[in-house]
């Protein structure tokens, strides 16, 4: 339609143009007038022609528009159709399943109805039954129900118990054989000596003359000596000796070299003891600084800063039940190098926390807490790795072990301190052991008596058989020995044996 409108404009300005045009050319001649005329009628005839034909497109295109407008028409009424159609389908089989599972809900509710009188017939059924089992058995619900969970708890024991045996049983079988492997492999390569040191140390004197000289006029040198030493002199009925008594070996190795040099010398006096005694602390410093050197070379550890080197150096005169500390860490080391070796974990921290766990011992005794922890704060502070930090901190389970290393540095330990020959004890411990021992087996209910064997290392207890059955024995020695390991400080190990006698007695008559 636009078309057209464009077309009547068209016809309409060209009428207009030609009438101004007429009014343009009106003084000019006939002639002229016509010929202008002419010649506008005819471009008026042609733009009527071309007007009528694009009239004729026009509707032509009008109609093709319009039966195209149809045909989409047609095509969304007949989309609509068929959607409307799905829907009703849709809506009639919403109904039919609606209708389905109505049927079915009353179908539950009448089974549920069911149900729920059986149920009640049942729980009336129940309750009359456990009234007349409560009739019979003169026993309430609470009192079976314990009587119940005993025989299960009973029967659960020893379910658990058989089990552990068997674990117990596999695991030795494969493990012990190979543990014992190593440490015999790694006790006879480190060939330690046999040392035995007391508290005292005892200075030979040439005559008995010398006794008197040492005390001097009122006891003077004697006040001296001890005084400047930190030691106590004992001048008792030994035949040309005296006794140097303190519990620091350091101090008692100082007074010791003085004594032997005023002895030499012979002059004795305050000013001449004083003089000694420091030179005799320069040298034995010296040696501690010498000893550590040669500890950490025998164990073959480097890096180590020289003020652990001078603390480790104060183990040569410290002892624990008679085996030298600076020996024993040296011999640790070496036993904890071979078991890293053997099981694949880092040697050198192995054998380093091995030679510095008992370092905290050369403490001095005024600071406070215990040996493993006091050690591990010292090495500290010199930038040792972490890992043989906590070796030393656990070795005796006062902190976490947090690798393989610290495992190994406590079994090297162990090792070296059970090792026959290795350590000693008095005897009035060695009868305080053996007493606190059987004084733990006895406190356990059904025990009959208990007898410590192989001096304190073994520990028999028999118990009363109508007590305690074949698998409470085994968890019985269990008990003990956990309650031995967290109240009892001992060399090595103790072995644990319950004895369980069944005796039948009859009697003819």
């Amino acid at each position: 339609m636009s078309i057209v409108w464009f077309i009547i404009g068209v016809i309409i300005g060209g009428a207009a143009a030609g009438v101004g045009l007429w009014f343009y050319l009106k003084p000019r001649t006939d002639a002229a007038y016509e010929a202008v005329a002419k010649e506008i009628a005819q471009k008026r005839e042609r733009a009527e022609q071309e007007a009528e034909q694009l009239l004729g497109e026009a509707r032509k295109e009008a109609q093709e528009l319009r039966l195209e407008a149809e045909k989409v028409t047609e095509r969304r009424y007949q989309d609509l159709a068929r959607a409307e159609e799905r829907i009703d389908r849709r809506g009639e089989k919403q109904d039919k399943q609606a209708k389905r599972l109505e049927a079915r809900e009353q179908m539950l509710n009448k089974r549920q109805s069911k149900m729920d009188r059986r149920q009640n017939q049942l729980d009336q059924v129940e309750e009359e039954h456990r009234v007349k089992l409560e009739e019979i058995s003169n026993m309430s619900t609470d009192d079976a129900k314990q009587v119940l969970l005993e025989a299960v708890e009973k029967e659960a024991r020893q379910d658990m118990a058989r089990r552990m045996r068997e674990i117990e049983d596999e695991a030795r079988e494969t493990a012990e054989e190979k543990a014992r492997k190593l440490i015999a492999m790694a006790i006879q390569r480190v060939a330690s000596d046999q040392v035995a040191e007391l508290v005292v140390s005892v200075v030979p004197l040439p005559n008995e003359e010398m006794k008197g000289r040492i005390i001097g006029r009122s006891g003077r040198n004697i006040r001296a000596f001890e005084q400047a030493a930190g030691v106590d002199i004992v001048v008792d009925d030994t035949p040309e000796a005296v006794t140097i008594s303190s519990f620091d070996p350091v101090r008692r190795e100082v007074a010791r070299r003085a004594m032997a040099k005023l002895i030499t010398d012979g002059r004795i006096h305050p000013a001449r003891i004083e003089k000694l005694i420091k030179d005799a602390n320069s040298e034995v410093e010296q040696v501690i600084k010498e000893a550590g050197e040669q500890a950490a070379y025998e164990a073959n550890v480097h890096g180590l800063h020289p003020q652990i080197l001078r603390m480790l150096g104060r183990l040569k005169y410290r002892t624990s039940y008679g085996q030298n500390q600076l020996y024993h860490s040296v011999e640790a080391s070496k036993l904890a190098a071979m078991l890293a070796a053997e099981l694949g974990a880092n040697i050198e921290y192995a054998k380093m926390g091995a030679l510095l766990h008992d370092i905290g011992k050369a403490m001095d005794h005024d600071q406070e807490g215990t040996h493993a922890m006091l050690g591990a704060e010292f090495i500290k502070r010199f930038r040792v790795p972490k890992v043989v930090i906590n070796a030393v901190a656990s070795h005796h389970h006062e902190a976490e072990q947090e690798t393989v290393e610290a495992i190994i540095v406590e079994a090297a330990d162990a090792i070296s301190g059970a090792r026959p020959g290795a350590r000693r004890e008095s005897l009035e411990n060695y009868i305080k052991r053996v007493r606190t021992l059987e004084e733990i087996a006895t406190s356990f209910n059904g025990v009959e008596s208990a007898y410590a064997l192989q001096a304190g290392r073994e520990i028999r207890i028999l118990v009363k058989p109508g007590q305690i059955d074949d698998l409470g024995a085994m968890r019985l020695s269990k008990d003990i020995a956990k309650t031995i390991e967290d109240s009892m400080q001992y060399p090595g190990q103790i072995q644990v044996t319950v004895i369980r006698e069944t005796r039948a007695v009859g009697y003819a008559k």
